[in-house]
């Protein structure tokens, strides 16, 4: 069978004022756009890509509750203490949700939901 889905390759999180989201989020990941307009930021981040967008003229931010995008990291409690650090406000606090698995979540400061995940029982493929 055929797999009609490679994986994910790109979140893209939107903001009333792309300057401000492109500085929060290079200093959330600690990297500099490789990609970057007025139109869109967009980060590599550990061979997948986080976009930066703007709110078109008008258009409503989407709001939290929507879908949720988890960046896998190797000590959750340590990038969830870094995003508050940065202005990020907690969503849901750092837990285990089973065997090694840790997830946690915080709310970016225009509302979208940043997920955090550690899990080594989930290997990435080339």
């Amino acid at each position: 069978m055929q797999k009609r889905f490679a994986g994910l390759r790109t979140v893209i999180y939107r903001v009333p004022d792309v300057a401000a989201g492109k500085e929060w989020y290079r200093k959330a990941f600690q990297t500099d756009p490789y990609f970057d307009e007025p139109f869109y930021v967009g980060f590599e981040i550990g061979g997948y890509e986080l976009g930066v967008h703007p709110l078109e003229p008008g258009e409503a931010h989407p709001g939290t509750g929507g879908v949720e995008t988890y960046w896998g990291v190797e000590n959750v409690r340590e990038a969830y203490d870094f995003l508050l650090s940065l202005g990020a406000t907690s969503h849901s606090a750092p837990q285990n949700v089973g065997g090694p698995i840790e997830v946690a979540t915080v709310t970016d400061p225009w509302g979208n939901i940043i997920g955090l995940i550690y899990n080594p029982l989930f290997q990435v493929k080339p």
